[in-house]
């Protein structure tokens, strides 16, 4: 019971992933993004095995569509797994496989890939996708997480939505935004709160740690 979107910013290469889930720690198991080189989404029976490994495909060259299709290939229990990845330019692709249940399905648009399994309605992922294509001018964190409360307000997951994260990478090591919201009642609205309060202060971090110096002080 998972719906996600994985996106990139055309104006600054960032790359990013929200998830919603029935289950507690989505962040440690489904989103896996690298800055420069792309993202994965690794769901329904999930394998987190398959992030890095498809990090390390897409950093070899790999476009998101040779990515995705190598994973399905390589994992003996596919029929299981539901798979997206987006590529440094932006490039998308999914896999389903013969198992994922309904209700499941999947949207493309520039920049996004939108999946989910055990949905409400088949309509979700495109009400996710057609939200962060809506907002091209807000932060690419801003535009996952308007997907992701689309999501959920176009039915979400057929069953009760317990956690949520917010993951933004863009040229330092260190994601630019990682929220996690875990065993809630209402993880979406708690996650649209955290990230409310951290985006004033986003890019100070940053300063933090690459010119100290330049950082305000801690008051």
């Amino acid at each position: 019971m998972t719906f996600s979107l994985i996106g990139r910013c055309a104006k600054t290469g960032a790359l990013g992933a929200a998830v919603a889930t029935s289950s507690i720690a989505v962040g440690s198991r489904v989103p896996f993004c690298v800055p420069g080189i792309g993202a994965v989404l690794t769901q329904h029976r999930t394998d987190p095995r398959l992030g890095p490994r498809g990090i390390a495909l897409l950093r070899s060259g790999c476009t998101a569509a040779e990515t995705v299709a190598a994973l399905a290939a390589s994992t003996p229990h596919h029929r299981w797994r539901q798979l997206a990845a987006i590529d440094a330019a932006g490039r998308t692709a999914h896999f389903h496989g013969a198992a994922v249940k309904p209700f499941h399905n999947d949207a493309h648009g520039k920049d996004v890939v939108a999946i989910g399994n055990i949905l409400a309605n088949d309509l979700v992922p495109r009400a996710m996708a057609d939200a962060f294509l809506a907002a091209p001018d807000e932060p690419l964190a801003e535009r996952l997480l308007r997907g992701l409360e689309a999501g959920e307000a176009a039915g979400g997951e057929h069953g009760e939505v317990r956690s949520a994260v917010l993951i933004v990478v863009e040229q330092e090591v260190f994601p630019l935004v990682d929220l996690r919201v875990d065993w809630a009642d209402a993880p979406i609205p708690a996650l649209r709160a955290l990230w409310d309060r951290y985006r004033p202060e986003m890019r100070e971090y940053v300063v933090r740690a690459t010119d100290p110096e330049a950082a305000k002080p801690v008051t």
